[in-house]
């Protein structure tokens, strides 16, 4: 017979064991699939035969030994990811602080504002975009081009790999920065107001309350989109594979996102695509325990 304590103990396991049965399929199968998958000689053939054999990791070989992984998807990813973050957090950051500032009306019109742009599709906003930077009619390559600063009769943005990822910049930004300026705000309207107003009677200005009350107090909040950021935008997809050139035409623009799913669907080439996704996984992860291990030894210190 067991004992209280112990059945107490299993409870909250067993109130949880639903929600674990279910994150197990959901998540660790397509996982475990994935990984099995990357070690196979699988094709289209295997696909209609239903085997499949064991090359192991001769997949991973074949992509770490490929040119176009150091050359190409893997700086793509890594640079755009980290611009956009970047880009990410201080643009949410500042509308955030600028929301904080506001009456109530003004911040809930301007919040409504904002958050169109994060409820709109990606493919939506990805081919407002493509519309603005048209090579012909765009409005915004029309404002470039009577400042001089490209030539349209020569000049084809999509298909220079700066501005291709310039571009993708925009849209990304654009749609993520909403949830990062809501997400801080919230944070924001919960520091006491006395501690920024204590400052600012010792004679601290704006960024130094913001460097030296702000920032302390809200670390977690910035982890949590931090982190929440690069996931997204190292894992980008639809807003470059809509782009003229991102479906493969133009190899320069690939990331490992695009470059997996070009491999595997467009060549038939499922084994190799998967070690691609598998690889852009074990980044992520690795991008993430090097984050969190900086912010912990931070707070320790």
């Amino acid at each position: 017979m067991s004992s209280p304590a112990l059945g107490s103990a299993r409870r909250p396991w067993l109130l949880l064991a639903p929600t674990l049965v279910v994150l197990g399929v959901l998540l660790l199968w397509p996982l475990g699939r994935v990984l099995v998958l990357s070690m196979q000689d699988f094709g289209l053939g295997q696909l209609v035969r239903g085997d499949a054999d064991f090359v192991w990791f001769q997949n991973y070989r074949d992509v770490l030994t490929n040119e176009r992984l150091w050359l190409v998807a893997l700086p793509n990813t890594v640079v755009f990811a980290f611009v956009c973050v970047v880009l990410t957090v201080v643009l949410g950051t500042l509308v955030a602080l600028l929301l904080q500032q506001l009456r109530p009306l003004w911040r809930s019109l301007v919040m409504m504002t904002i958050m169109a742009a994060w409820a709109i599709p990606a493919v939506t906003g990805t081919y407002v975009w493509v519309y603005l930077f048209d090579a012909r009619a765009g409005f915004l390559t029309g404002v470039m081009a009577n400042l001089g600063l490209i030539d349209l009769a020569t000049q084809n943005l999509f298909l220079d790999r700066f501005w291709f990822y310039a571009i993708a910049t925009l849209n990304v930004v654009h749609h993520g920065f909403p949830f990062v300026a809501v997400t801080v705000l919230a944070a924001l309207l919960t520091i006491p107001q006395d501690l920024p107003e204590a400052a600012m009677i010792d004679g601290a200005n704006g960024w130094q309350r913001f460097r030296h009350i702000t920032l302390p107090l809200l670390k977690p909040v910035f982890a949590i989109v931090t982190i929440l950021s690069t996931i997204w935008d190292f894992k980008v997809f639809t807003q470059i594979y809509l782009m003229p050139g991102g479906d493969g035409s133009n190899r320069e623009v690939l990331n490992l996102g695009t470059w997996s799913y070009i491999t595997a669907m467009s060549q038939n080439r499922y084994g190799l695509g998967a070690a691609i996704a598998v690889l852009l996984t074990l980044l992520l992860m690795v991008i993430t325990v090097i984050y969190l291990r900086t912010l912990f030894k931070e707070e320790e210190s």
